[in-house]
Parts: C-alpha cells; structure tokens; sequence
C-alpha cells in the first residue's frame, strides 16, 4: 500500500499536502482501491467556505458512492478538471494526477487532526 510519509492523512481516507496557505487534496491508495473502477467524481463546492469534515464532493464508483470528506477547514479554491473526463487517475495516480481539489486555508484551521503516514498505515493494518 503506497502511503507517501511528505503527506497528512485522515481516518475517511482523505489525503493532503500543505503548501503554504494552500492544501492539495485526494482520496488515497487505499481507498481507491477499496472502490474498485472510479468511474465519476462530483465536486460542486468550488469557491464555497467549508468547515473540517465536511462533505466536499463524493467518488462514484462501479458499485458504490463514496462521500468525499474536507480535511480541514477553508474555502474550495479548484476542482482538478481532468477528472471530468478522467476519473480513473483516482485508480492509478491518486498521489499525482488524480488530486481532487484545492484549498486555500482558513486561518486557525485545525490541522490536530490530521494523521503522519505511519498513524493511517496503523488504522488500514
């Protein structure tokens, strides 16, 4: 399971890089693989302001729809366009091309709650 140590985690299997006052954000390794064949993501919470675990957007796959949950707190700032046509980076770049959104951080975001990579390796066994 391909859990780069330079990312943040959360327990709904979310991932996230900051960068400054901007976060990266995606589903990971594992949960698309949990998924199976990615074959739709819906964001529509581009330019809206979102709490911490909010649901930003949901991941359609072949027998399920999984909701997409905001890691931290701020305001939806892009949705990686590849995705309408190519959902299936999800399946085999979910750390590269398949990011899903961008975030610009709300001050004061509670990041506590983010998990290293060897807390999530822990909770996925």
């Amino acid at each position: 399971m391909n859990t780069p140590s330079e990312l943040k985690y959360t327990k709904d299997h979310e991932w996230i890089k900051i960068e400054g006052n901007i976060a990266i954000i995606g589903i990971t390794d594992f949960a698309q693989g949990e998924l199976g064949d990615i074959v739709y993501v819906d964001v529509d919470t581009v330019d809206d302001v979102l709490n911490g675990e909010d649901v930003f957007g949901s991941v359609e796959a072949v027998k399920t729809v999984s909701d997409l949950f905001l890691p931290i707190s701020g305001k939806v700032i892009e949705f990686n366009s590849k995705l309408e046509t190519q959902p299936e980076l999800l399946n085999t770049d979910p750390y590269g091309d398949g990011w899903i959104i961008k975030l610009e951080i709300t001050d004061g975001a509670n990041q506590s709650a983010l998990l290293s990579a060897e807390e999530y390796q822990a909770i996925i066994g």
